[in-house]
């Protein structure tokens, strides 16, 4: 099954965009995790539409109803099962979907995966309204990792050519991490964020969307953590990200630098540090080697499309009848997907990073 995920920990997400409800069932969390139901309705919000032009005015709320496996705040040890509702939904605006695909979209492959029977409405299972349910997942998974020192956080890198201030790849704080996630627009350069807005706002005035990069860094992951070949921290990652609609490629650490690179510029030298630990002087690595956590901050790099539903007229086929076609889409796209698949980084990679601590010793 195409939306179930295992490893030492596993997930189900279900429902479509304008079904009646979306959810994920999590099994084998630790038990006894306390749970701050506002801090995880606070990792929901940043992933919600925002009122400044740049998402879509699609409303929805994403309180998650919480059905079993959580007790006085605790997970209880059975399968943690949440429902998030779909309340405002327009499901007329796709009618047409069912035999005139969006370039860009999965509506053409999904009718041909599910024999025509897939939801299209919203973009049914495809949709990035499957990413709530993960955004869940991955702030429970957070929490659990947090308790013991580890935080993720991510930030806009670019938005269509325009960069923000890169994290450090060797020395990332805690406090770097928490002064992005406080922000209703998650970038380090609040200057550079202003142009990010203006440029999309520009874009959707004009019917077209844009695309960007998000940067990513987990910090006091401990060395040793992960395996090689099959099992690597870089391979859960990956399939974890990529489950998230848009993502169109991911680099870890100097990523496709490395190809310009000489060995001697690539390897990161090691050293002791004042307090006895085993570091290097930069990370090209990205904080894995063979598979396995170095003690350097993990950090990755994801690609985000442009939005694939656009006011302007494209070019398509009426695939029943098979003929050439144009298609106006209507009803309410984000301009740009990058500022609310922050979160989603981050919930995909807490999610991976849990799966194998759990095998960690101490943990």
């Amino acid at each position: 099954m195409s939306s179930f995920w295992s490893r030492n920990i596993s997930l189900s997400i279900f429902g479509e965009s304008h079904g009646p409800a979306i959810g994920v069932v999590i099994d084998n969390l630790p038990p006894g995790e306390y749970i701050d139901l506002e801090k995880l309705r606070q990792f929901m919000a940043r992933r919600a539409p925002k009122k400044d032009g740049t998402t879509t005015p699609r409303g929805e709320k994403d309180l998650p109803q919480i059905m079993s496996g959580l007790l006085n705040d605790r997970t209880t040890g059975v399968p943690l099962c949440a429902f998030i509702q779909n309340t405002d939904t327009r499901s007329k605006d796709y009618s047409n979907l069912a035999r005139l695909p969006r370039p860009g979209h999965a509506d053409y492959t999904g009718a041909m995966r599910y024999r025509g029977f897939n939801d299209v409405r919203g973009g049914g299972h495809f949709s990035g309204r499957l990413t709530a349910p993960l955004c869940f997942a991955g702030a429970v998974c957070g929490q659990i990792l947090e308790r013991r020192g580890i935080y993720t956080g991510a930030h806009i890198a670019s938005v269509h050519g325009i960069h923000d201030d890169a994290f450090s790849r060797t020395k990332v704080t805690k406090e770097d991490i928490l002064e992005v996630r406080e922000k209703d627009f998650p970038v380090r350069n609040d200057a550079q964020g202003e142009k990010m807005k203006e440029d999309i706002r520009n874009a959707s005035h004009g019917g077209e969307s844009l695309g960007g990069i998000i940067e990513c860094v987990t910090i006091n992951m401990p060395a040793g953590v992960g395996s090689p070949i099959f099992e690597g921290l870089e391979n859960t990652i990956a399939q974890l990200i990529f489950g998230i609609p848009a993502v169109k490629g991911l680099e870890f650490g100097a990523g496709f630098q490395v190809a310009e690179m000489v060995g001697s510029q690539n390897n990161d030298p090691f050293y002791i540090d004042e307090k006895g630990h085993v570091m290097t002087k930069t990370n090209n690595h990205g904080g894995i080697l063979g598979g396995i956590s170095s003690g350097m901050p993990i950090t990755l790099n994801v690609a985000i499309k442009p939005t694939a539903s656009i006011a302007k007229p494209q070019e398509t086929v009426d695939f029943r009848a098979k003929t050439n076609e144009m298609l106006q889409i209507q009803g309410r796209h984000d301009p740009c997907i990058v500022p609310r698949a922050v979160p989603c980084v981050e919930a995909a990679v807490n999610i991976a990073l849990l799966s194998h601590m759990m095998d960690y010793p101490h943990f």
